[in-house]
């Protein structure tokens, strides 16, 4: 959700950035962004995943928890589902690596100066499987900003029209797609955070 990158002065810095964090081979994206109206049918994708998930890692499980856009009820989004996944020390790989992954899922990202951030692909759905250790400071910012967007549609509207306009370029990554909607991503945070009791 959040550009970690705001230090990469260019997408050459960037690139490096993401070869260096990758686990295997990186394909590179060279097309516009795929959007789709809201499918309520996520829900039940996520809440599938989520089964499998707790079932694999079982007490490991400190929450679980569906994110982005495709959690959010009338938004565009990609047709991947997000997912949240605490467990108590993301960078204690030994603890939930190996039995995700005798499970099918794939673990394509490992950044250690990003909260200990691990991501997987799922074996059946087209997931992002976001790992992060409990505590984690994004944890937070991520169900934030779901909250946020599921109860303010004026916000939603606007978040929505800017990534349609940023879907439409060719982005050799996609994480570039997702790093130019941080700066409405921090106009968005910053509403939600200001209304926070």
């Amino acid at each position: 959700m959040h550009n970690k990158r705001n230090c990469y002065s260019s997408s050459t810095d960037n690139d490096e950035y993401l070869k260096k964090v990758t686990v295997g081979r990186r394909k590179s994206h060279n097309a516009p962004i795929e959007l789709v109206d809201y499918n309520p049918n996520w829900v039940d994708l996520f809440g599938k995943e989520a089964k499998k998930i707790k079932s694999i890692l079982d007490n490991k499980v400190l929450q679980l928890e569906h994110v982005g856009s495709t959690s959010v009820p009338d938004l565009c989004a990609k047709p991947i589902i997000d997912i949240l996944l605490v467990v108590a020390d993301s960078s204690c790989e030994s603890s939930y690596v190996p039995a995700l992954e005798s499970a099918g899922y794939i673990l394509r990202i490992r950044e250690p100066a990003w909260y200990e951030h691990r991501l997987f692909k799922g074996p059946d759905t087209d997931i992002n499987l976001h790992v992060f250790s409990e505590g984690a400071l994004e944890i937070n910012k991520m169900l934030r900003f779901r909250n946020w967007l599921r109860t303010n549609r004026e916000d939603r509207e606007k978040y929505a029209k800017v990534k349609r306009e940023l879907a439409q370029n060719t982005w050799e990554n996609v994480q570039d797609y997702a790093d130019a909607k941080t700066e409405i991503i921090e106009r968005i945070m910053k509403r939600a955070n200001s209304n926070i009791l």
